[in-house]
């Protein structure tokens, strides 16, 4: 699974307290995603693309 933080991105860092291991904060206050999920990470990524308020968080194969 790919994780990726669009343009709607408005920095609540709700993503990085759900799943910091996928998700961080760049200097310009949004957020960023690594990219390739680890397996064992997947549930919380979803968890995370799920509680985003702006729908930011795409997730895919």
């Amino acid at each position: 699974m790919n994780a990726y933080v669009n343009e709607n991105c408005i920095g609540c860092g709700v993503c990085v307290g759900i799943c910091e291991d996928v998700f961080q904060m760049k200097d310009d206050g949004f957020a960023e995603a690594i990219g390739e999920v680890p397996e064992e990470f997947e549930a919380l990524a979803k968890d995370a693309g799920d509680s985003c308020p702006v729908d930011a968080i795409e997730l895919g194969e």
